[in-house]
């Protein structure tokens, strides 16, 4: 590229990852907030939750829209085009972990009206805050190339992995304790697989930023520990 091309590219560039890293803001935010809705069964605050999605939503357009300028106007090769398409690929996976969050928020008023399953809130919001985390960490090392941080954040998905399959089994026991329980359990088990998969879609985001590290995806599989094999 011509020097004064290649520093419009580089602006442009910037500006998309700088929206991508606003978007992630709002994902943590969203994952967050909707685990402390639950846990306290905040009404009011999971309603936020719902119409903060639509903020999501839109920045991932707007960062597909500047990316795909970048490719039709400026034609990008090896190095420059692996980064428009890895911030692509992120912003699509933030979009995911959002959702997640906002189907947490519409289960809330449900799990109001029935019987409280008591630790179960609490282990669904330590599992939030720990792929709130791996979000951060993820962006941290997409953003500074880190593939070091980048391993540590896909090695930590295996926590999250733990922490569902241990709230999956609490859950089955309390089912079977009592009937009564069963309404809220499926709830409860929902909530905690979409939190999974949200951790999934962190492990995704540092995948990435090993790729723009290194130059290639890692080659061994992901850790993993779910041995449950439900699926909501």
């Amino acid at each position: 590229m011509e020097a004064h091309i290649r520093s419009q590219f580089d602006k442009d560039l910037q500006a998309a990852q700088g929206h991508l890293v606003r978007m992630g803001a709002l994902v943590e935010a969203a994952l967050l907030g909707a685990a402390d809705a639950l846990d306290t069964l905040n009404l009011d605050r999971a309603q936020e939750i719902l119409e903060a999605d639509r903020a999501i939503d839109e920045l991932e357009e707007l960062i597909n829209d500047e990316c795909a300028q970048l490719i039709a106007l400026r034609a990008p090769i090896a190095t420059d085009l692996r980064v428009v398409l890895a911030v692509m690929r992120t912003a699509n996976s933030l979009e995911r972990v959002g959702d997640y969050a906002k189907n947490v928020a519409k289960r809330i008023p449900v799990l109001a009206k029935t019987r409280k399953i008591d630790g179960a809130t609490g282990t669904i919001r330590r599992m939030s805050r720990q792929v709130a985390t791996m979000l951060d960490q993820a962006l941290k090392a997409f953003v500074n190339r880190d593939a070091e941080l980048a391993a540590k954040v896909r090695e930590s998905d295996i926590d999250v992995d733990e922490i569902y399959a241990t709230q999956f089994r609490a859950l089955v026991t309390h089912m079977l304790e009592d009937p009564a329980n069963i309404s809220a359990a499926m709830h409860l088990h929902f909530i905690a697989k979409n939190i999974e998969r949200a951790g999934d879609h962190a492990t995704t985001v540092a995948e990435q930023a090993i790729y723009l590290a290194t130059g290639s995806y890692p080659k061994d599989d992901r850790p993993k520990m779910d041995t449950t094999n439900v699926r909501p």
